[in-house]
């Protein structure tokens, strides 16, 4: 793959640092020795948690103007799957019942998501997008992967695929790892 400095990311010098490998960042495979790849799997996550950070309120901007960038992830994940329960929300997210509450709250005052009742269990509540709320994050989601597409231009779909995956593997084991109590 080609840097921004035109030169192959798998070109090594001598001693051993790997050149060009992108937006002036080092990254994990920037020195064949150094870290572990544990520490070097613990920079490039704290990095794509920050840049992520950084980008979530432009991108919940483009879903509604008074949505919070933390509850963009919330939509998302309802829009994957309609008619889940805040309880098994706040089981996926990690977070408490009260937060998820507050956040489905402000998701209905905007007019993104409703409530109704569970036919299955009328103590619970089935949450889904509204008609707007699907649209203006259909067309949020289209933009962010349209960016994606953009900046991983010169990826092969293979190594996209193959990144997608284990980022789904990690997060799937990470919660296992949770839920064992560890």
């Amino acid at each position: 793959m080609l840097s921004s400095t035109g030169r192959s990311s798998t070109d090594t010098s001598e001693d051993g640092v790997v050149a060009g490998t992108g937006a002036g960042d080092d990254t994990v495979g920037d020195r064949v020795t150094g870290p572990g790849p544990f520490e070097g799997l613990e920079r490039e996550l704290r990095l794509v948690i920050r840049r992520a950070q950084s980008n979530g309120a432009s991108i919940a901007q483009r879903v509604h103007p008074e949505l919070d960038a933390s509850a963009y992830p919330l939509l998302a994940h309802i829009a994957e799957r309609p008619g889940a329960r805040g309880s098994d929300l706040a089981t996926f997210f990690g977070v408490g019942r009260a937060t998820v509450s507050r956040q489905l709250s402000r998701l209905v005052e905007l007019g993104l998501v409703e409530r109704t009742v569970d036919p299955d269990d009328s103590r619970g509540q089935n949450i889904t997008l509204t008609p707007d709320g699907s649209a203006r994050f259909e067309r949020a989601r289209t933009s962010r992967v349209a960016m994606l597409e953009g900046a991983l231009a010169t990826w092969a779909t293979d190594d996209v695929a193959q990144l997608a995956r284990l980022l789904n593997r990690y997060s799937a084991d990470i919660v296992a790892w949770k839920l064992a109590g560890r």
